[in-house]
């Protein structure tokens, strides 16, 4: 097992909890009465991710490919389930059961990821080739995105997309194609628009784009509310910070301090220092992630590491550029910070994945024509 990987897990998801408890004990005692109440959930949640990492990294990750379906469709069902459910916002993303909620769509990450890894396994050596290099994911992600678009789950269309991107274009898909992926969503977009309506479909976009733009002009409230304290906590942190604990912002100026916005936080309590720390560790995480990939025994087990170690990447990315106001508001979390039980909960199962691809590290990289791959798998397509 990669010891490194496991302790930078460790130490990020430990300064997570820390961080969560700092931006989120102000809100959390306004809104629940309790300020401990955001990072006891959280820090039960870790737990159990915790262990689900520990349990994972002991099942033999070819196992993840004989459910490949399984998860897939199971997913899909949930996925479904969620637009009958109440949203928050406009947004359908939650499937409620007793008193618990979890979303659906952080399933589907996992499942893209398993499945990019299988067909880019199976084919590896075709990968050149539409039918085998761009068809066959097309047909995965089509029904997966369509569900996102209907649900108003950008962040989670966004992350599915570039997780299943990075894992073509380093799995040996011709980059022409992603012009033509990108034209397809736009096409199927542009039809649901039509027959939904703009409102409906992107009424909740305009106003992140104006925040993005101008955040700071006219009225002040809402996305744009948000963009601008998450920017006042940034400037307000300088070089060393105020120090941890001493935020200003996060006493309800800044919206959702405990989800999106905790990277402005840190900014403010821990500085520009403190934040570049961080940013290196999830650097290292991610050096790590595909190192392990690198030396895997077989192309399933490269890809699979790939996958999940490119979801932690562009998650921290774009949630900074967030924060940063580098891009539009897109309602992406950051790793191991953000609250959300669901997301903790499988990404840590996920950290494990990795982890048990580890323990059949070689010292060196595999070769291109990936030993464990058998001659039956070249033969499958989707299959």
């Amino acid at each position: 097992m990669d010891i490194s990987f496991f302790f930078l897990v460790i130490i990020l998801q430990t300064i997570g909890l820390i961080m969560l408890f700092s931006a989120s004990y102000v809100t959390a005692l306004q809104e629940e009465g309790n300020s401990l109440f955001y990072v006891i959930r959280q820090s039960a949640y870790a737990i159990v991710g915790l262990i689900a990492m520990v349990i994972a990294s002991y099942i033999d990750y070819h196992f993840w490919r004989k459910l490949k379906w399984v998860i897939y469709f199971g997913g899909m069902v949930l996925m479904v389930a969620a637009l009958f459910f109440d949203g928050v916002a406009g947004a359908k993303r939650w499937v409620y059961i007793g008193g618990m909620s979890f979303q659906p769509s952080e399933i589907m990450k996992f499942s893209i990821a398993v499945l990019c890894a299988h067909l880019i396994a199976a084919n590896y050596k075709r990968m050149k080739q539409l039918r085998y290099g761009f068809w066959p994911f097309v047909i995965v992600l089509v029904p997966v995105l369509g569900l996102m678009v209907l649900q108003r789950h950008l962040s989670g269309l966004v992350i599915i997309a570039l997780i299943a991107g990075t894992m073509m274009f380093i799995g040996g898909s011709r980059f022409r194609w992603f012009a033509t992926i990108i034209g397809i969503a736009a096409v199927g977009l542009g039809l649901l628009t039509v027959f939904v309506g703009f409102g409906t479909m992107f009424g909740y976009v305009e106003p992140r784009l104006e925040a993005w733009l101008d955040p700071l002009s006219g009225s002040i409230q809402g996305t744009k509310w948000q963009t601008a304290q998450g920017l006042f906590a940034i400037g307000s942190g300088g070089l060393f910070g105020v120090g941890l604990g001493n935020s200003t912002q996060k006493h309800l100026y800044v919206s959702e301090p405990q989800n999106d916005m905790i990277f402005s936080i840190v900014c403010e309590e821990l500085g520009f220092v403190g934040a570049v720390v961080i940013i290196l560790l999830f650097v290292l995480l991610i050096y790590s992630g595909f190192s392990i990939a690198m030396r895997a025994p077989d192309k399933f087990g490269c890809m699979l590491a790939i996958g999940l170690t490119a979801q932690v990447g562009w998650q921290a990315l774009l949630n900074i550029a967030v924060v940063t106001n580098s891009i539009p508001n897109t309602g992406i979390s950051l790793p191991f910070f953000s609250a959300g039980g669901t997301a903790l909960t499988m990404l840590l199962a996920q950290m494990g994945v990795i982890l048990n691809i580890s323990r059949y590290c070689r010292k060196e990289a595999p070769p291109e024509s990936g030993e464990r791959e058998t001659k039956n798998q070249e033969k499958v397509e989707i299959q």
